[in-house]
């Protein structure tokens, strides 16, 4: 069974500070295509927020069970989105896999890359909901070697 979580100390520490850097991971993934980072950074930014809130926490997070099937589940379904996005670029583009079918805005604006911001956010969801799948497997077979 796992512990249940650490000191009050670094469960404060952790409500503090794992806000803060969930948005940081989603001011990443949408600022993206502007600036340096994007799915990738964000996506292991936030997947470390809810990280550090297993590892402070234990398993009161959420009623942590010994499975990753919602993780999982979520990183399945943004990989379908991310294709369907590559597949609509060909039915609404020029025939290219992954065209870019929307308009593009003003340069530098958030809002002007097409339908780059919307991948990187898939990315963002994807790389998270993986990483955190990999974290759980570990603490999982880690608890089945006791």
């Amino acid at each position: 069974m796992m512990t249940r979580g650490m000191t009050n100390i670094v469960k404060t520490t952790t409500r503090l500070i794992c806000g803060v850097i969930f948005i940081f991971g989603i001011y990443l993934v949408s600022h993206g295509h502007l600036t340096p980072g994007g799915g990738f950074a964000g996506g292991t930014v936030m997947a470390g927020a809810f990280i550090l809130l297993v590892l402070a926490f234990g398993d009161d997070v959420k009623h942590l069970r010994k499975t990753e099937e919602g993780s999982s589940t979520l990183e399945n379904l943004a990989i379908l989105l991310f294709l369907l996005m590559g597949v609509a670029g060909m039915l609404f583009g020029a025939n290219v896999f992954f065209k870019n079918f929307l308009e593009a805005g003003t340069m530098g604006e958030l809002f002007s890359a097409g339908v780059i911001p919307f991948l990187n956010i898939l990315i963002g969801i994807e790389v998270a909901a993986a990483l955190f799948t990999v974290f759980l497997a570990f603490v999982i077979f880690k608890e089945e070697e006791k």
